[in-house]
């Protein structure tokens, strides 16, 4: 076992009030916070990026497009709270659809676009749909009753879930995504009252970009948030806020203290000797360990306590042994952020001994079986 230590701070935790949240480094998948974060719970209006993502998959598969015009049913009008004011006589594009469940939230046209894709036209139908879509997503404590978060019972997300759901909608559409940062939608003028984005981080020069606002009695006041700063961007969950002010406090408090106490580091180059394997059988006693790749991790800005690392490996290893094939871990313990597992290989190819090898290994282990040290087989060779 191979032992080493990198030099970082402990750095304070996140204090909030939010009864879940979770924060994550996206470009190294830390979790710089989780709180609650796999209990399911009510996500009000955040549950809306579900709906969004099943439209964006469905426009990239052709099964809608953008200029398509989706009928409003006298279901999806019903809705109150949020909406774009539809009614029965409208015809509206998919594009405007996908903008005002963004920008207005609104819970009618989320219905008209899960009437749109269910299997059986009907938005209990698609919420079946999404809750398949979720489970093969590995989002495990989501359950959906409808497209948008409008109360009920069963309707559930962790923060957790809704973390990896805003990662999928980054990463798999960046050709839909900024439309996440549009700060305002006006449709046709019939709400004027409903044309601003209520995201609260918006335009405030942090490198906000997204992602969606929710609310209701049960949920509390919460925020499925993003933020890009360089070539870092954080993720972020929060729920359970008493009101949409210290939902907007919260939130930006969450962004800089994900930014200014952390940075990115690379510790590892591809090919970085780390320590080395003993081999069985081979013509070698020993092969080295290299790092796999290059590897930046995320760790506290400011330097101070060790955090210990280690080389684990079920040795010896036996021979044949090809180069690059994985042998070992290196497991990096950061105080206070998650244990990281990165694959060590082999620097080289050791092949198999030949006889002579063979043989003063089989030696070796009978003496190891009947208990003869190497001080006693030199004295007997020796008489």
């Amino acid at each position: 076992m191979f032992a080493l230590c990198l030099t970082v701070a402990q750095v304070a935790a996140f204090e909030t009030n939010a009864r879940a949240a979770f924060v994550m480094d996206q470009g190294t998948g830390t979790i710089l916070l989780s709180k609650n974060a796999d209990d399911p719970l009510p996500p009000a209006s955040m549950s809306k990026l579900m709906t969004l993502y099943m439209a964006f998959e469905a426009v990239r598969d052709g099964r809608l497009s953008m200029e398509e015009k989706l009928p409003v049913s006298q279901h999806a009008m019903s809705y109150g709270g949020s909406t774009m004011f539809l009614d029965t006589t409208d015809k509206v594009k998919v594009t405007d659809l996908l903008r005002g469940i963004i920008v207005l939230s609104g819970n009618d046209a989320c219905a008209v676009i899960a009437e749109s894709l269910s299997p059986d036209g009907t938005e209990a139908g698609f919420a079946r749909l999404m809750t398949r879509k979720a489970r093969q997503m590995g989002m495990n404590s989501s359950t959906f009753a409808n497209s948008n978060g409008w109360p009920a019972p069963g309707h559930r997300m962790s923060m957790r879930d809704l973390a990896i759901l805003a990662n999928a909608l980054i990463t798999e559409f960046p050709e839909f995504y900024p439309m996440f940062a549009e700060t305002e939608f006006e449709f046709d003028g019939r709400a004027p009252g409903n044309t601003r984005n209520r995201n609260p981080l918006l335009g405030l020069g942090i490198g906000a970009d997204g992602l969606k606002t929710g609310h209701t009695s049960e949920a509390g006041y919460g925020l499925v948030g993003s933020a890009r700063q360089g070539n870092r961007r954080v993720i972020f969950v929060i729920s359970g806020l008493d009101s949409a002010r210290e939902r907007a406090e919260v939130s930006q408090q969450i962004v800089n203290w994900s930014f200014r106490q952390f940075t990115e580091t690379q510790v590892l180059e591809k090919g970085q000797r780390l320590g080395e394997a003993d081999v069985w059988m081979g013509k070698d006693l020993r092969v080295p360990l290299v790092a796999a790749s290059d590897l930046s991790i995320l760790l506290p800005v400011l330097s101070g306590d060790d955090v210990p690392a280690e080389i684990v490996y079920h040795g010896p290893v036996e021979a044949p042994i090809a180069e690059g094939q994985e042998l070992a871990k290196l497991i990096l313990r950061p105080e206070g952020l998650p244990e990281l597992r990165v694959p060590l290989v082999a620097e080289k190819s050791v092949s198999t001994g030949g006889f002579g090898v063979r043989l003063k290994t089989a030696a070796a282990v009978l003496m190891k079986q009947f208990g003869i040290g190497s001080e006693q087989a030199e004295t007997e060779d020796a008489s």
